[in-house]
């Protein structure tokens, strides 16, 4: 069997691709071990994350709502319900995807692929049967996986984020063991549900990377979630116990040790590509030392007839940037004059609030040494978020001084992920500040701090006074 365009893997890179090269007239054979598209993305990650936080969202409400005058029982949590409501989100995404894959008349097969050559490879089948299949050009969207902490003992009360989802129970207490978006989203779930959530972060903060501006807004919220932070610590041992708990030892940068006992752990270190095990090394594709595979521009390996797109091609791992990936990697094989050089892409991370940012950050301008102004603005002045008792907000811009054009945008707040486009897109046409502040913005909503941050920028706000 020959396909002119084989595709491996079906996650928010692959199903993209696939979908459009055949809108593009293409031949198109689409590879994935699930039965549907929607690879980790829908059926064990942002979807099913999203789906639990927003019943962690309702719940904290529930609670905050006290303040304002309105006080509701104790509520009841379903959590069989609870999980299938969850599954029926996955479900209905996966399933329209699939009807989505038959209606562009897209070879679908479940299995897993394994190249013996850079124009042919072996798929694996669900049944255990084997088939050959030659292709033209091929684009591996194999994504990650969870980075497994080495030696960690074998126990069901260690669990990676797949697992955590699955919601098997409410633990008393958990440990995350990492610091990261990941394992914040998950552990707001399972604090709003009633247990005591502990972190254990190596570095000396929380979301490494990620602005420190916005950080400090949402520790201090977590900080009332969560039971307890160690910070600028590390994990040097974890066992079972025979009382169903998991005994973990703890070195602080001092080198002091410490023990505890928690009902689960969750590992949330980071995700590693899937990059092994694919018959890679049969292909003139090359593998830097992390495992990821380099790609030019178009996203061309250094194999002619092999492309990679998603988590596995490096870069952030995040879905959308995958998807635009996909956009170019398709429009190159189809002879398209492309390129993936975006100047901005935004990162959003779910926890409540929500932290969101896009372009340069504080920090890389600092490092470069980059001529600019941080402007401010709490989104305690706007009357929106006043209104919707969210005032633990903030918007940032970092705009040239020479220039005035737009370079980054931050924000921390309720909804602030849905936000966060307005800044990409100012980003990505060359806006300059006095673009933002002539742009009529409606009232009251949040999206007016970004308006008056600009505003700040060119001496005046009207909702914060900046003394001359």
């Amino acid at each position: 069997m020959k396909t002119p365009l084989l595709i491996i893997g079906a996650g928010p890179a692959g199903y993209p691709a696939a979908f459009y090269a055949a809108d593009l007239g293409l031949d198109v054979t689409l590879v994935d071990t699930a039965p549907n598209p929607g690879g980790v993305c829908l059926y064990r990650g942002c979807i099913p994350s999203k789906a639990l936080l927003h019943a962690a969202k309702i719940l904290n409400e529930a609670k905050e709502a006290n303040e304002i005058g309105i006080e509701f029982k104790e509520p009841k949590i379903d959590l069989d319900k609870l999980r299938n409501w969850k599954e029926s989100v996955v479900t209905k995404l996966t399933g329209g995807l699939g009807q989505l894959r038959k209606q562009r008349k897209i070879n679908y097969i479940q299995g897993k692929a394994y190249f013996l050559n850079s124009q042919e490879v072996e798929i694996t089948k669900k049944d255990g049967s084997k088939e050959k299949l030659s292709f033209e050009k091929a684009i591996l969207a194999t994504g990650s996986e969870p980075i497994q902490i080495p030696n960690t003992p074998k126990s069901k009360l260690i669990m990676d984020s797949t697992e955590a989802l699955k919601l098997e129970n409410i633990p008393q207490s958990l440990l995350l063991v990492g610091g990261g978006y990941i394992g914040l989203e998950l552990g707001s779930v399972y604090a709003s549900l009633g247990t005591k959530v502990s972190v254990v972060e190596m570095t000396d903060g929380l979301l490494p990377g990620a602005d420190r501006d916005l950080v400090s807004i949402l520790e201090k919220r977590l900080k009332k979630q969560f039971h307890d932070f160690k910070l600028s610590t590390k994990v040097t041992e974890m066992k079972e116990t025979k009382s169903q708990t998991i005994s973990v030892s703890f070195e602080d940068k001092n080198g002091k040790t410490t023990n505890e006992k928690f009902e689960k752990v969750l590992v949330a270190i980071g995700r590693k590509p899937n990059s092994k095990n694919i018959g890679l090394e049969n292909t003139q594709v090359t593998i830097d030392s992390r495992g990821f595979v380099t790609v030019d521009d178009q996203r061309k390996t250094t194999d002619n007839n092999i492309y990679a797109i998603g988590d596995i091609a490096g870069g952030l791992m995040l879905a959308h940037k995958a998807t635009h990936e996909a956009h170019v990697a398709v429009e190159a094989i189809a002879g398209k004059k492309t390129a993936f050089e975006p100047n901005a892409i935004p990162a959003v991370v779910f926890t409540d609030p929500e932290i969101a940012w896009c372009g340069l950050t504080e920090s890389e301008a600092k490092a470069a040494k980059r001529d600019v102004t941080i402007t401010k603005f709490p989104w305690a002045a706007s009357g929106r978020a006043i209104a919707l008792n969210k005032p633990e907000g903030l918007t940032k811009l970092i705009i040239d001084n020479q220039t005035e054009r737009i370079l980054g945008v931050a924000m921390a707040g309720s909804g602030a992920g849905e936000m966060i486009t307005e800044g990409v897109l100012a980003i990505e046409m060359g806006a300059v500040a006095k673009d933002l502040k002539l742009t009529i913005h409606p009232h009251p909503t949040l999206s007016e701090t970004i308006m008056e941050c600009a505003e700040s920028f060119l001496g005046q706000s009207t909702h914060m006074y900046r003394r001359k």
